[in-house]
């Protein structure tokens, strides 16, 4: 099955959003077994729309749509749909006590004829349940296509997906089998590491495709297997698995499996029973942000001193001021100092600190743009490294982020 995608808004092709929901929806889909052949991004224009539907019949076998379901009179996605279906819009009971049991129990304020509307759908349209909002979702069939709407609020369109489109799909379709696996890799271009296992991509079998993801300062590589034989992708999985990870021993860190690093780490934190903090200068809390973006960090993340300028180091994080005279902020003896300091405050059993110079003025510092010292402090020492991650500030404050994680990580996994 073939899958197309439409968002539908003129917020997203002016770049005042970012479409973050077709990247979520073609990732479910993937997981089943459907290719996503195309996204299209349309106008909240009639014409837009029904051109787009009509090309998207064309293409593919299952035509997503989100965005264009709300109160206002630009929202105008549900009428075209029903024009494009020959078909009228008339009011769902159910999708009208949802909306009313919104207002009363959560916005609390007199319900307005635009919001009960939102209960009028197309009559040939099953009705998606929207347990977090007030547009529902829509199921359509045509010429043995079928046609979804979607809210284009991202929790909301994300609910659905999850509660009744793949529960619907996977009941109505048969899939075939799809299985990834991602190995992380740190401190290794994309070019080299494609040239050290060329050998080793060359002889995979027909139905295993390998990807680079290459992203700032580390390569993922994401093998891909697709076939109705479920058992024999498994086991080739596993033996190539066996055959590709002696070749990047020394750069592997562990398998993503949609979770990112810093969830890996809470996971052997949380295992551990063991702590973190962070003091951060240069990545100004992205460390800390990325850690508490996955539910149940409170277990192992304790907090962070985002210490940005030399007063906040000295009077809340307690760096000595005249270490910091006699080397600088940015040095491997005051990112130290700072690691040591938030593992003390904060009574951890592992500290990461950050500070350099991402740019774009070297201000009061000796060291050369994209200069990054990143310290790592445990219970039984503290060490450092120095880095050069280029002249980009946004480059420079990412890839010094993922490279405290791969730090950490690897340090967490001594034995």
């Amino acid at each position: 099955m073939q899958a197309e995608i439409i968002t539908i808004g003129d917020e997203i092709l002016i770049g005042q959003i970012i479409d973050s929901n077709s990247a979520f929806i073609s990732k479910e889909l993937n997981k089943i077994g459907v290719s996503v052949y195309q996204i299209t991004s349309v106008q909240d224009d009639r014409e837009h729309i029904l051109k787009s539907l009509r090309e998207a019949e064309d293409n593919a076998d299952l035509i997503i749509m989100t965005g264009g379901l709300g109160p206002t009179k630009d929202d105008i996605t549900k009428k075209t749909i029903a024009e494009y279906f020959n078909d009228s819009l008339e009011e769902d009971i159910s999708v009208r006590k949802n909306i009313e049991h919104i207002w009363e129990v959560f916005v609390k304020k007199p319900l307005m004829q635009v919001n009960i509307d939102q209960a009028l759908v197309p009559s040939k349209s099953q009705v998606l349940m929207n347990k977090y909002g007030s547009a529902p979702g829509m199921w359509l069939e045509k010429n043995n296509n079928v046609f979804i709407s979607l809210p284009g609020v991202p929790y909301e369109m994300k609910a659905l997906m999850i509660d009744e489109v793949l529960p619907k799909l996977r009941s109505q379709f048969n899939f075939p089998f799809i299985m990834h696996k991602t190995f992380l890799t740190y401190g290794m271009g994309e070019s080299m590491v494609a040239e050290r296992i060329e050998a080793f991509e060359d002889n995979l079998p027909e139905f295993i495709k390998l990807a680079y993801l290459p992203s700032l300062g580390r390569v993922r590589l994401r093998l891909s297997a697709k076939g109705m034989d479920k058992m024999q992708i498994e086991s080739e999985m596993e033996k190539q698995t066996r055959l590709l990870l002696p070749q990047i021993e020394d750069i592997f860190s562990g398998f993503e499996e949609d979770i990112s690093i810093e969830a890996i780490i809470g996971k052997y934190l949380t295992q551990q029973e063991r702590t973190v903090a962070t003091a951060e200068s240069c990545t100004g809390g992205l460390i800390a942000e990325r850690f508490t973006a996955n539910a149940g960090a409170s277990k192992y993340f304790k907090g962070s001193i985002v210490s940005y300028t030399k007063e906040t180091k000295v009077n809340v994080l307690g760096v000595s001021e005249v270490l910091i005279n006699e080397h600088s902020v940015v040095s491997a003896e005051v990112a130290e100092a700072m690691a040591e300091r938030a593992r003390i405050l904060l009574n951890t059993d592992f500290a990461v600190a950050t500070t350099g110079n991402a740019g774009p003025t070297k201000d009061d510092t000796a060291e050369d743009l994209g200069i990054v010292y990143i310290a790592i402090a445990t219970k039984n020492g503290t060490y450092s490294e120095k880095h050069s991650f280029g002249n980009h500030r946004v480059k420079v404050i990412n890839k010094a982020a993922n490279k405290a994680f791969e730090l950490l990580q690897k340090e967490i996994l001594k034995k």
